[in-house]
């Protein structure tokens, strides 16, 4: 800095009327230039957004992610289109949803914790992390709830 400059400042920040507004401004606008760059280095990175499951194919794709080697034969998707059931040949049952900005499964081995309510499905997976998740599957839902009933625990090797 040239000395005529810095005794500029320095006059600035000694008067007690201007000094602190000074700084209160300058601080606003460091905070400002700091949150708009956190801004464009996340959207670069193509972070956050409304992720939701586009079709059957995605659900598929996101089970076999999830579970490698589910090869899904059946799915519905919730009408939002943040969670789906997928059913494989073996009669297993995954639960697609969303989890922030990506999507999770959990295999569902048992039909408690699972309440169905006109054309929603509440399903608890005993999973803290996963919690419950309250689908609207439309007229799949008594469809899929009865299906439930049948589910096949590994664990125990029998219906559950």
């Amino acid at each position: 800095m040239s000395g005529a400059f810095r005794e500029t400042v320095t006059a600035l920040l000694a008067r007690p009327d201007v000094g602190p507004v000074l700084v209160q401004v300058a601080t606003t606008l460091v905070s400002l230039v700091m949150i708009l760059g956190l801004y464009a280095l996340a959207r670069s990175l193509r972070l956050g957004g409304d992720q939701r499951i586009a079709d059957a194919d995605h659900a598929k794709r996101l089970a076999e992610e999830t579970w490698p080697g589910f090869a899904a034969t059946e799915v519905t998707l919730d009408r939002a289109r943040i969670g789906a059931l997928v059913r494989n040949v073996e009669g297993r049952v995954l639960l697609i949803r969303r989890h922030g900005a990506r999507f999770v499964g959990r295999e569902l081995t048992t039909h408690d914790g699972i309440r169905l309510d006109r054309h929603t499905l509440t399903l608890e997976t005993g999973d803290r992390q996963a919690g419950t998740l309250t689908i609207d599957l439309g007229a799949d839902a008594q469809i899929w709830a009865a299906s439930l009933r049948r589910l096949i625990d590994p664990a125990r090797g029998a219906v559950a």
